[in-house]
């Protein structure tokens, strides 16, 4: 499409601005982000380990160097909102409709 060699080291967000989709596209993923989360928050018994992992309760190692940007630090910057009221949002699917909106008309 633009014909962007890997060489360039162009980032995502430039690569976006070129295309001049960066806002309809960020609104698509935030708002699959968000409702991914309310899936997998709402089935307890089919998710139960990935609940655990996204909450934070099971120990573990990291490795060395920098942190990653992680999937729910994303959320948290996007809405505004703390780790804990985001899980009790996407528990309700009315309120987790209405954050999406939100999210969704800026």
């Amino acid at each position: 499409m633009l014909r962007i060699s890997w060489t360039e080291h162009v980032t995502n967000v430039e690569v976006l601005r070129r295309m001049k989709k960066s806002q309809e596209l960020m609104n698509i993923i935030k708002t699959r982000k968000l409702n991914y989360l309310g899936h997998i928050m709402r089935n307890e018994s089919k998710y139960s380990l990935l609940q655990l992992i996204r909450q934070g309760k099971i120990d573990g190692r990291r490795g060395p160097g920098r942190r990653r940007i992680s999937w729910l630090h994303n959320l948290r910057k996007w809405t505004g909102k703390t780790s804990a009221e985001l899980f009790r949002i996407a528990v309700n699917k009315v309120k987790l409709a209405m954050l999406v909106a939100n999210i969704r008309n800026g």
